[in-house]
């Protein structure tokens, strides 16, 4: 090991990075007292010693997509088949869900309504946990629960969601209502902490944090929003002189660059327009001004500003738009009459599937509030209990979906799916594919080709949601930034967990108390003339092959460079480290960019969606929306289209 990496906490105990991740937690080992006894000293949850099984939401290391979830489908993928039994392996359901995560759960929930508290529901699922991308990362520090989102992150404007999301929000017990009360929108704000931007020595020749910058809407979902606009932090920017004037420009002055369209004209040439070409091509800026807003539209698309519209970024609250007289004409994501970006969970939207999971197999957890679900701890030997009219069953990755007979005049669907390298044989009357809709072309043979094809085109965005368990938060204090934006940096966002109280959970509001550091990486190649999906296929490449150390070394370095100033030392201040991988992360949003405008009904969401026999196909990918009450809704219609 190098004295670099040892300087960055490197050589800490390996129980806080890999002994966890796919370590094989049975008996024997969790009675071997010395270990027992190096992991309390780590400070590691000793969370299998009751059940002498691993608790997925407090695994560390390596999260998301972990190992031993994806090698079977890549496998399906690459033409592989398994045998399966001759005779049906358990008993024959009412329904079969395939994918466990909110949009999976939901359609459960969704059934039982229409057919009775008594149907017989299995769900299907490749992960460890359930919930899909509304993942639960747990801490454990000198006994203090501390909690993070590892994934699908909160309830974004529940005041559109449709009837039946509303019903089902209802239906598990969520009164959005409570957040304003729980979400504590001045609590950063009473540090006099708001958002900085971080430039790292390896890019840009030393480390630069700088306080204040664009404000939340650039942040794409930060919960730390600027005060009073200033534009005094570009004089601070490591540009040339010319780029910091141009992007000083950019945000203060009302030129129409577009003057003599209308403004459907201009909307429309926006959409056409990548913002990277707007600002050089058409508003004749420096090139070196795109480095600044590259990585601005990460964490709300997947992409850079290469590969997003300048409508999109406009639509965001990107510069350069301001004497366009576009906000009349259309409603601004981020605008005054939105509602505020606080419907969140501790954990995020992983406590809507531990609602939904309680909700169909009560023995599963205790409590029966929004609030209690926050701390409670659930009992995943409950989960497939074969006294239980629903059962979800974990680590069952489905490689077969057939009718059973003709789809017309069929007796019910067969399901193959494979755990622990066994098949294994299943029966239903009906099956919900919630699953990845580009994994069912793979799995359900008997599709038509041309939806086959629609199901392909739909190319989930890869992304990372990194959890980092601090000492304290004393450094940001100090350095009054609860939040950065990197634009040269691995990970693009950098931000303090939201202070949310709910329940018996509680927000660290001493900043001598431990604290969960959410930053995101999106893996994308730039700047190369690809598409939104090409890239999205490059930036999975990379990530699949990119190790935990790799983003250890990164993070480390990272937070020594950005907060060194306020007394960081990630060697001394960094307790423990989720990184949640997701090659399949959001569903792929069409973008006008890259994508034509397909008639009502003809797009491939739409027709890649469409029942075939007894099966239906539910996800946000069907709604192509990365969103949970696209989750939601694709289920609702799935179920409808089985029940009528």
């Amino acid at each position: 090991m190098s004295g670099a990496d040892k300087d960055l906490g490197m050589q800490k105990p390996i129980a806080r990075r890999d002994l966890l991740h796919g370590f094989a937690m049975g008996s024997a080992v969790w009675g071997t007292s010395g270990l027992a006894s190096e992991l309390r000293a780590a400070g590691v949850p000793l969370f299998a010693e009751l059940t002498h099984s691993p608790y997925p939401p407090a695994l560390t290391g390596m999260r998301g997509s972990h190992k031993g979830s994806f090698e079977t489908a890549h496998q399906v993928s690459q033409g592989a088949t398994f045998t399966a039994p001759s005779q049906q392996t358990d008993q024959t359901y009412d329904l079969i869900v395939v994918g466990g995560g909110i949009s999976g759960l939901a359609a459960a929930h969704f059934y039982r309504q229409k057919a009775g508290a008594d149907a017989r529901i299995l769900i299907l699922d490749n992960h460890d946990d359930f919930g899909g991308h509304a993942k639960r990362n747990e801490f454990t520090h000198k006994g203090h629960l501390l909690i993070g989102y590892g994934g699908s992150q909160s309830i974004d404007g529940p005041g559109s969601y449709s009837r039946q999301a509303k019903r089902l929000l209802k239906d598990i017990g969520v009164d959005v209502s409570k957040f304003y009360d729980a979400f504590d929108q001045g609590f950063y704000d009473s540090f006099s902490m708001h958002q900085g931007l971080y430039f790292d020595k390896k890019t840009y020749g030393k480390d630069t944090l700088i306080p204040g910058g664009p404000g939340v809407q650039f942040m794409s979902g930060s919960a730390v929003e600027t005060s009073a606009p200033s534009y005094n932090w570009v004089d601070d920017l490591p540009y040339s002189k010319k780029t910091r004037r141009e992007i000083k420009i950019l945000y203060t002055d009302k030129t129409d660059h577009l003057k003599g369209r209308s403004v459907r004209e201009k909307i429309r040439f926006l959409q056409k327009t990548s913002y990277n070409d707007y600002l050089v091509t058409h508003l004749h800026m420096d090139p070196e001004s795109l480095d600044f807003f590259q990585k601005g539209p990460h964490a709300f698309w997947g992409i850079g500003t290469d590969a997003l519209s300048a409508y999109e970024c406009h639509l965001m609250g990107f510069p350069g738009f301001q004497g366009l007289a576009l906000k009349d004409e259309e409603e601004l994501y981020f605008g005054p009459d939105s509602e505020p970006y606080i419907f969140h969970f501790p954990d995020g939207n992983a406590s809507l599937a531990r609602l939904l999971v309680r909700k169909l197999v009560p023995d599963a957890a205790p409590g029966v509030t929004m609030e209690d679900v926050v701390t409670a701890r659930f009992d995943y030997t409950r989960l497939d209990d074969p006294a239980s009219p629903v059962r979800i069953r974990l680590n069952s990755t489905a490689v077969s979906v057939a009718h059973v007979g003709y789809p017309q005049q069929t007796e019910g669907v067969e399901v193959v799916y494979v755990t622990n390298s066994k098949a294994s044989r299943v029966r239903g009357a009906h099956a919900v594919l919630a699953c990845y809709n580009m994994m069912i072309p793979y799995i359900f043979s008997e599709l038509p080709e041309a939806q086959r094809d629609a199901l392909s085109y739909n190319v989930k965005t890869p992304l990372v949601y990194t959890n980092v368990l601090l000492r304290n938060w004393r450094a940001f204090q100090s350095l009054k930034i609860a939040s950065a934006y990197c634009p040269g940096s691995y990970h693009s966002r950098v931000a303090l967990d939201f202070p949310v109280n709910l329940g018996d959970y509680a927000h660290a509001t001493d900043p001598a108390n431990p604290i969960v550091l959410h930053m995101v990486h999106v893996p994308t190649v730039p700047n190369l003339g690809l598409t939104a999906r090409e890239q999205a296929r490059a930036g999975r490449g990379q990530l699949l092959t990119t190790p935990f150390e790799t983003f250890e070394r990164e993070i480390r370095t990272h937070l020594n460079g950005m907060l060194g100033g306020g007394g960081f030392d990630a060697a001394r201040d960094i307790e423990a480290i989720t990184v949640n991988r997701w090659p399949h992360g959001y569903a792929y949003e069409y973008n006008t960019l890259f994508d034509p405008e397909w008639p009502p009904g003809a797009a491939p969401h739409e027709l890649a969606r469409k029942p075939f026999g007894r099966v239906t196909i539910a996800n946000s990918d069907a709604g192509a929306s990365a969103y949970a009450d696209s989750a939601i809704d694709q289920a609702y219609r799935a179920v409808e289209e089985i029940t009528g």
